[in-house]
């Protein structure tokens, strides 16, 4: 499918047919999403690739019973990633490994460590989540090129599923991406017509002196 198609035919899949997706085409996937955009290119996200139903059966009641996470093949959970200082020296790490020149090296890495110093934990969790988004994005649109269905998913106690799974508290689930085979059908795609939402600017007029 071309790139038109994809987003065509995507919808937010509400039950999946239990069949198991290959175990390669879900790391074809997570390649996809590695591939996301982020601010800085510091990628404050990690992803949980939950398997087995035991685990899925547990976070059920944490996201209202809703049939997607028990139902599908594999349910990915989206974590917004609040370390950024051990972000920041992984990508200095990395950047030097790489063989990017020194001087261009620690003027990015000076900028981006005063960006993060001037956040707060609630302004981190803020910026570090609009990133995940971003991420999902490739997840919903790349599930759909390798003939997988997929639904974005805000429904779920977020505090419940940290707890359920252990996560540290530079962790915070943020969205949910249940992956499978679809047991539903689409309903024809309602969206706002692009006059609705395109805004075309116009300049003011010069102002000519008198």
């Amino acid at each position: 499918m071309d790139f038109k198609q994809v987003v065509t035919a995507r919808y937010a899949a509400k039950k999946f047919d239990g069949r198991a997706v290959p175990e390669g085409q879900i790391d074809a996937l997570l390649d996809l999403v590695r591939l996301a955009p982020s601010s800085f290119n510091l990628q404050p996200w990690k992803i949980l690739v939950i398997r087995d139903s035991a685990t899925k059966e547990k976070l059920a009641p944490a996201a209202w019973n809703q049939p997607q996470i028990t139902t599908a093949s594999y349910l990915l959970v989206f974590l917004a990633d609040t370390d950024l200082e051990s972000l920041i020296a992984r990508m200095d790490s990395q950047m030097k490994t790489e063989g990017v020149p020194d001087a261009r090296r620690e003027a990015f890495i000076q900028m981006v460590s005063g960006f993060a110093s001037r956040m707060d934990g609630p302004a981190r969790l803020a910026w570090a989540q609009r990133q995940v988004y971003l991420a999902l994005g490739n997840a919903l649109n790349g599930a759909k090129s390798l003939g997988l269905d997929s639904c974005p998913m805000e429904g779920f106690d977020s505090k419940a599923f940290s707890e359920i799974l252990g996560l540290p508290p530079h962790l915070v689930p943020t969205t949910l991406c249940p992956i499978g085979y679809a047991a539903d059908s689409p309903s024809p795609k309602l969206r706002f017509s692009k006059d609705y939402f395109v805004m075309n600017h116009a300049p003011a007029p010069a102002v000519v002196p008198a």
